[in-house]
């Protein structure tokens, strides 16, 4: 299979012999399978705090005992422990507290932090993964599917274009993907709805992935830059499903090549 090079004038430069990689069955079904199991490893650990909901500063756990200061025996209330509110004499203003049906209580099953999210995966499925979403990155009708029309993606540039500056770089990208260049921008969009009050008022569409060999350097605002060494499943297919709009230089194509045999 072969693909063709374009040069930083948006030009075709020559052709590419590709690696087998690219020319693989696409498997959704290990592909979800692989980034569902991935998803775990890199996200960031969370859990409540120690001895949270237990902490009241009132003190008192009560007993159910006879003939004893502060029991709550005879007074026909449920045994869960409370705290003092305020007392006048021997008669104590209680309320239900620490355990998890109570008030400000503990949660019965609250997540751990220290929990290990990692999970094993089969060396061939994550092989085979990894060249469903390189394949999907070229296949038309898994771009097509994802984004609903037709987009060019898989273009290999030349390593000249790593050297352009920001203007002329998005002026290539303008050139080669002419009217779907806003697709391959990424845009930050304000959410509809009630999302906006539970912490996700924005929202982003993925954009451009453009894959860079593993000792060279880019940054470009709006769209992704990964190098060889740093490439996942989630950066080739962010939601578990083939087909991104992808650039290659003509290095990344050749490591990946050797890299992922």
């Amino acid at each position: 299979m072969k693909a063709k090079i374009i040069d930083q004038y948006g030009k075709e430069k020559g052709n590419l012999e590709l690696p087998k990689n690219f020319s693989a069955r696409i498997r959704e079904d290990i592909l979800s399978k692989v980034f569902e199991a991935q998803k775990g490893v890199y996200a960031q650990p969370y859990g409540a705090m120690k001895d949270a909901g237990a902490q009241y500063s009132a003190s008192g756990i009560l007993k159910h005992r006879r003939h004893v200061w502060k029991t709550t025996y005879g007074r026909g209330i449920s045994r869960i422990p409370r705290k003092i509110l305020s007392r006048h004499g021997s008669s104590f203003n209680w309320i239900g507290a620490t355990v998890s049906n109570t008030r400000g209580g503990r949660k019965p099953h609250a997540p751990r932090s220290e929990k290990n999210p990692f999970k094993k995966i089969n060396k061939k499925e994550l092989s085979i993964a990894f060249n469903s979403a390189l394949t999907g990155t070229l296949d038309s009708k898994c771009i097509e599917k994802k984004y609903g029309k037709k987009i060019i993606s898989g273009i290999i540039f030349e390593e000249k274009v790593l050297e352009l500056k920001t203007k002329g770089f998005f002026g290539l990208l303008k050139k080669v993907f002419e009217e779907n260049f806003n697709k391959a921008i990424k845009k930050k969009t304000i959410r509809k709805g009630k999302g906006k009050m539970r912490g996700r008022k924005y929202k982003s569409n993925a954009g451009l992935l453009f894959i860079i060999s593993s000792g060279k350097k880019m940054k470009r605002k709006g769209i992704d830059v990964v190098n060889v060494n740093n490439l996942r499943i989630s950066d080739l297919s962010p939601n578990g499903e083939p087909g991104r709009i992808t650039c290659y230089t003509e290095k990344s194509i050749k490591e990946i090549g050797e890299k992922f045999k």
